[in-house]
């Protein structure tokens, strides 16, 4: 059968609330208690059935998640005139995005700031400054200028993942 990523990953959130049911069922149902001299009240269980599905959900999950990364490593997007892999971009993305937080951290920080100070007796201390050892401008610049690769990245990626149909074997 034919899908793209944006339904493969529909399907495994379904197979994962699918097999959240059996598995809570199984908890549920495998064991039940009765009061001595009172007629027990059995909940309906047959481990092959549970078992059954859950292994059935297992495969298919593997099947899908399979296909899913053939389809990373093999699916091509161009971004900015270079073309890279779906899994190319997944890492890209994930090391840019890690690049945006301590820009975002740098871009936050004031030119100088006054730090605590502790005393220690009678004794004042001098006051403690923090400087930024940066241009302000160029770290708020940079942090654009990733934002705006990480939403490129996005873009295509999320094309991709609805519009570029894959083979799974289920």
């Amino acid at each position: 059968m034919k899908m793209t990523s944006a339904y493969a990953n529909k399907m495994l959130k379904q197979l994962a609330e699918d097999k959240v049911f059996w598995t809570n069922k199984e908890a549920n149902s495998c064991v039940y208690t009765a009061a001595a001299g009172e007629t027990p009240v059995v909940p309906d269980y047959d481990y092959r059935q549970v078992a059954d599905k859950i292994a059935e959900i297992d495969r298919k999950v593997c099947v899908i998640k399979h296909a899913i990364n053939l389809a990373n490593v093999m699916g091509e997007v161009t971004v900015d005139g270079e073309k890279m892999s779906i899994d190319m971009v997944l890492v890209r993305m994930a090391q840019l995005n890690s690049r945006k937080n301590m820009l975002d951290y740098m871009r936050k920080q004031e030119p100088k700031t006054r730090k605590e100070t502790v005393s220690y007796g009678n004794r004042v201390p001098a006051p403690e400054y923090q400087y930024i050892n940066y241009d302000l401008e160029l770290i708020k610049q940079e942090y654009e200028n990733i934002s705006e690769k990480i939403m490129k990245l996005q873009l295509e990626l999320d094309k991709y993942n609805q519009t570029a149909e894959f083979e799974v074997e289920l």
